[in-house]
């Protein structure tokens, strides 16, 4: 049974005072915006706007899905607790809205989560714009999001709407996609990878928890899980030629070898995982960087290497080997779409994130199943492991760009049977400068 995220905010300017709501449908897989709603109540307090904000999320998720389980984040906590039925709903106003809000999906489908508010930034930003388009006698309307994910992902330089700044921002961002090297984050401690998890903290996932083995049902009701977690270490293979020069490589290309380079930091962290000691099963992507790499580790630990298809890179299609300029010479309207939406796939056949993330999540929850309880060292690419740690953070598919991945670093993300997940450790190059 599909899933959806509904995050829904509202907010009251004088409480009394002119409001309005947000909501925005998500697929918890990916962090994919599914559907967004926004209006300009009129005057309101805040209960109200947040009721309605509800509403109009799980109106929307019906649209998109009507036999899907929801999931209800929201940082109203008396919101949520009315409708999980702990808190009475003494207040006449109240008791109408949620009625109707027990009404707009099948009430046996809809789990509720509360959340700080920092973490519904989107339904919250959705509110005000709409609050705001009231103020100017204006309904809202969703806007252009394509343009936004690309400022979000660049940092800020030059100009707004200078194009040469923007390729340039775009190009370093992306660099890491291409192969360039980047200094790595010291691990804090060598048990980064096996700490427990915190009781009663906030599901960490996409924008809730990290689908874990259990049913998506059974994720949104499970207590706490306490038990020890499938904890994924995560290695980008070592260099090859492409990533010194800098270029795309994907699973659409040469499939080039390790550089004599690349076959040293194989050496080197298999050598730091022994030292380590925790690793108990070795899976490894189709491609042979990533092969030879997870080889050089298993013959360290005296383990063997399984091969999964959902580990292997994007296909970057006619992109495979040409350097960030070279794609924006050759195929710029491509790569402007590109940098625009996660929808969006290279020139020639290519693979989108969205895509990409959707068969990472698939492979990801088929070996937290089969590993539960254990530490499993995953080599894989720059892509599949930005978009393991960004499912797991609960961040948009443009925190793609944001994120440094050296070669033969090492990350780590715990996946608990509850649906928390939990990044333990990130681009670490440590064992590289020894």
């Amino acid at each position: 049974m599909r899933e959806l995220v509904v995050e829904a905010d509202g907010g009251s300017r004088g409480n009394p005072g002119p409001a309005g709501y947000g909501a925005v449908v998500l697929d918890p897989a990916t962090g994919e915006t599914l559907a967004e709603a926004a209006e300009y109540i009129g005057v309101a307090t805040n209960n109200v706007a947040e009721y309605r904000g509800l509403i109009a999320g799980l109106r929307a998720a019906l649209d998109l899905a009507p036999d899907a389980v929801v999931r209800v984040r929201m940082d109203s906590k008396l919101v949520v607790e009315q409708m999980s039925g702990r808190w009475k709903i003494k207040h006449p106003d109240m008791k109408p809205l949620a009625a109707e809000a027990a009404r707009a999906f099948p009430a046996d489908r809809v789990r509720y989560e509360w959340i700080p508010r920092e973490r519904n930034k989107h339904a919250d930003r959705l509110a005000n714009e709409a609050m705001d388009a009231g103020g100017r006698g204006e309904q809202w309307s969703p806007r252009d999001t394509s343009a936004a994910r690309v400022a979000a992902a660049l940092p800020p330089s030059g100009p707004p709407g200078d194009a040469k700044a923007g390729a340039a921002r775009a190009r370093e961002a992306l660099s890491s996609v291409a192969g360039a090297p980047a200094v790595g984050k010291r691990s804090a401690g060598r048990n980064d990878w096996a700490q427990p998890p915190v009781p009663g903290t906030a599901p960490q996932d996409p924008p809730a928890a990290e689908p874990a083995p259990a049913s998506a049902g059974a994720a949104a009701t499970a207590p706490p899980d306490l038990s020890a977690p499938a904890t994924f270490v995560l290695l980008r293979h070592g260099e090859t030629v492409l990533t010194s020069e800098k270029r795309f490589s994907g699973s659409g290309g040469s499939d080039p070898e390790l550089s004599e380079a690349g076959r040293r930091q194989a050496a080197a962290v298999a050598d730091a995982l022994a030292a380590r000691g925790t690793i108990q099963h070795i899976v490894s992507s189709p491609l042979v960087r990533c092969r030879q790499t997870a080889e050089t580790v298993a013959a360290r630990l005296g383990l063997d290497v399984v091969v999964d298809e959902g580990l292997r890179e994007t296909d970057f299609g006619a992109w495979e080997g040409l350097t960030f300029a070279e794609v924006r010479e050759r195929h710029p309207e491509d790569l402007d779409a590109w940098l625009a939406s996660a929808k969006a796939a290279p020139t020639g056949g290519g693979e989108s994130f969205t895509a990409v993330a959707r068969r990472v999540a698939a492979a990801r929850d088929r070996l937290a199943a089969a590993h539960a309880g254990r530490t499993v060292l995953l080599v894989s690419h720059v892509t599949p492991i930005k978009t393991l740690v960004r499912l797991a953070l609960g961040a948009p598919p443009e925190s793609l760009f944001k994120m440094e991945l050296s070669a033969a670093s090492l990350s780590a993300v715990a996946y608990y049977a509850d649906g928390n997940a939990s990044v333990r450790l990130l681009n670490d190059t440590s064992h590289l400068r020894r």
